[in-house]
């Protein structure tokens, strides 16, 4: 994997100041619900009330999901952040989208649930990991670089139970249960391929600057701070809830 770290001078252009306003940035930017997995109201009410096989509505409502959803994008662009290469870039996002496609089909098929609290916290946690691993924070804290494709995989696996626990909560009918699954993780990966195509776009406008190393150290520690305040609002609702 072709892999290149940012420039450590680029810290000096971080000032606390300016941290804390990216900070205030990152917690205005957040929806107002920002606990767990949250399905918007009209769709709960969809899922919960259908019963028997939908697989277009759970395809579209899949790729929605994936889309609006703030805490994949965010890892998902912490993973292919220094991907160069398309092979690379292919290789992560599937090990991502096995992970989450295996736990999300399990979880809901098995009726294995995990709290969406403190599966959303370590997710958020898993922002924090990612944007930390870009800035090369192991390397110089430990002196070594763990494994970046077996935590993509795990990191994988925590996503796709936040949203098996989510849908566990609103008792899908068991009927046409399958299918229904099969065709939202199909949706949840149409809609990767589209955010993921997007992110690249971006990305390689961004790569052709002359600042794109200075700028990817900011880039990073503002999303290390998103993944914080992802982690404490769902720390927060588990103890208030």
């Amino acid at each position: 994997m072709h892999r290149e770290l940012p420039n450590p001078a680029a810290r000096a252009a971080i000032t606390w100041p300016r941290l804390a306003a990216l900070l205030v940035a990152v917690t205005l930017a957040l929806p107002g619900e920002a606990f767990a997995h949250a399905v918007a109201e009209g769709d709960k009410g969809y899922i919960q009330e259908i019963s028997g096989a939908h697989l277009l509505p759970f395809l579209y409502l899949g790729a929605k999901h994936m889309v609006t959803g703030y805490d994949h994008i965010l890892f998902l662009l912490g993973v292919i952040f220094f991907l160069y290469r398309m092979k690379d870039i292919a290789i992560y996002v599937s090990l991502f989208a096995i992970g989450h496609s295996t736990t999300m089909l399990a979880g809901v098929f098995f009726n294995f649930g995990i709290n969406s609290y403190i599966i959303d916290a370590i997710i958020g946690l898993s922002i924090v990991y990612k944007a930390l691993d870009n800035m090369g924070a192991y390397q110089r804290w430990f002196g070594f670089q763990p494994d970046t494709k077996a935590a993509t995989l795990i990191f994988g696996f925590c996503h796709g139970f936040g949203l098996s626990s989510k849908i566990l909560d609103y008792e899908i009918s068991p009927d046409g249960l399958l299918p229904n699954l099969i065709a939202f993780n199909v949706g949840v990966e149409i809609g990767q391929l589209l955010a993921l195509g997007a992110i690249l776009i971006v990305m390689g406008f961004w790569r052709r600057t002359p600042s794109f190393l200075k700028h990817a150290y900011i880039a990073n520690v503002v999303m290390m701070a998103a993944g914080f305040l992802l982690a404490g609002f769902q720390i927060t609702g588990y103890f208030v809830a």
